[in-house]
């Protein structure tokens, strides 16, 4: 039995399909709201509805499972990143050494040896820790900067031609496709022959600036995209006035500045790319999107 967190996000309903396909073993998976689910799905999996930071709900999913994925939902308006991913992290580890659950699969962010604060970035490595307290043989799949991050600045990229990030426009950033992260844990799940913990970074084949990054999806798109660097500080402050609590919204402050400063380079040096190329995402993912804003 494998369990599956998030399956209505965008990895963890691509990793649904994955395992669905190939038919190997039986799934079952937590979730808010059961309706969200797809028919097809539903009728596929066994449903544990409720929320995964909830240690009744998790004792109930994690009997007699092998195998488990992790995701921590975002949150906007929790007041600091590491208290929300520690608050599911630390039931769940508890809950998987009480079942002797034998593998875990956790979404993280790559550059855990990075010596300074790095705000969402530092929560998520917090929780790494947690799970290798665990007792399960785990596995972080350590990423960049997501690809499909760009799917909310595209409302603005369509209508005033702009991409407006607070990153450095001629530093290489190092991106991942959500496909290619589902694909990662799927074969990590299926094939659990894998023992201990440890991190694998996850990065997707370019080595493109927000520059040349605005180029091509100038080029999909077939209208002019520039990107413009954003003040940090602006940028924050109109987080929280859109409703982001304060802490969180400087914790997102940290991660941009970690990006800023390398904190992905050592892993990405070490990766092995993944089949998307960030040209690849836009013609499939971008473009259809900006017909759907259009």
């Amino acid at each position: 039995m494998l369990v599956i967190t998030t399956p209505t996000g965008q990895i963890g309903s691509q990793l649904l399909a994955e395992l669905l396909n190939a038919e190997t073993q039986p799934l079952r998976v937590i979730v808010r709201d059961p309706s969200r689910l797809q028919d097809t799905v539903r009728d596929r999996v066994q449903v544990i509805a409720g929320s995964h930071d909830d240690p009744a709900v998790l004792d109930q999913a994690l009997d007699g499972a092998q195998g488990l994925f992790w995701l921590v939902p975002p949150s906007m308006r929790a007041r600091s990143a590491e208290e929300y991913y520690l608050s599911f992290a630390r039931p769940a580890a508890a809950v998987i050494r009480r079942h002797q659950v034998g593998h875990v699969v956790g979404i993280s962010s790559a550059g855990r040896n990075w010596p300074h604060p790095a705000g969402l970035l530092s929560a998520a490595h917090a929780m790494d820790a947690e799970f290798e307290r665990s007792g399960a043989a785990y596995r972080s799949l350590g990423m960049p900067f997501y690809m499909e991050n760009l799917l909310r600045p595209l409302p603005q990229m369509t209508s005033e031609g702009v991409l407006s990030l607070p990153l450095n426009p001629d530093r290489p950033l190092a991106t991942i496709a959500t496909q290619d992260i589902a694909a990662t844990a799927a074969r990590l799940l299926m094939d659990r022959t894998w023992e201990g913990t440890g991190q694998i970074p996850v990065f997707g084949p370019d080595r493109l600036t927000p520059n040349e990054m605005a180029a091509t999806i100038s080029d999909v798109l077939g209208s002019q995209v520039t990107f413009e660097q954003a003040d940090l500080e602006q940028q924050i402050a109109s987080m929280i006035q859109r409703g982001t609590a304060e802490g969180m919204a400087h914790d997102f402050a940290g991660m941009y500045q970690a990006q800023q400063n390398g904190i992905y380079d050592a892993d990405w040096s070490r990766s092995t790319p993944t089949p998307t190329s960030f040209r690849t995402w836009c013609d499939t993912v971008l473009a259809p999107a900006a017909d759907d804003v259009v």
